[in-house]
């Protein structure tokens, strides 16, 4: 039991230390296109969803307002997004892709998948690895929801 409390036998370290990499190889691909990681998540939601709220958006790439609101003011200084106001309620802030997103679009995709198959994950290796990832993380948010109520 004791060997189960050192670093290495820890879930949550391989799962940092994955993620570290997994974000250095991503930051590497970025960087030719003047993004960092969260803004490509931002541009992933968009692309799968265009104009959604700034509220949705972080719901959907789990980010706080307080993190999301300069990103996206970046994004919008570099000509990836634009906000727009709604006419019917001043709250409510979309955001729309703008042009550049539109057509960097595959470069962009391409370039990660080409990254990305250079680790040599086999599909079925990644679809496992997505789904146990998947239901670890509903599990541990399950737990998360379940602590917050007591």
């Amino acid at each position: 039991m004791d060997d189960f409390f050192t670093l290495e036998n820890q879930l949550c370290f391989s799962i940092y230390e994955t993620s570290s990499q997994f974000n250095k190889l991503y930051s590497k691909v970025l960087h030719s296109f003047g993004l960092t990681y969260p803004q490509y998540l931002a541009l992933l939601a968009l692309w799968e969803k265009n104009g959604l709220t700034v509220k949705e958006l972080g719901e959907r790439i789990n980010l706080g307002t307080g993190t999301l609101t300069p990103m996206i003011k970046r994004m919008e200084a570099n000509g990836w997004v634009k906000k727009e106001r709604s006419t019917v309620d001043e709250r409510r802030v979309s955001i729309f892709l703008q042009s550049k997103a539109l057509e960097e679009k595959s470069a962009i995709l391409e370039k990660i998948a080409t990254e990305v198959n250079s680790c040599n994950i086999e599909y079925e290796e990644y679809e496992k690895l997505m789904n146990q990832l998947n239901l670890l993380h509903k599990k541990l948010k399950q737990q998360n929801e379940s602590l917050s109520k007591n």
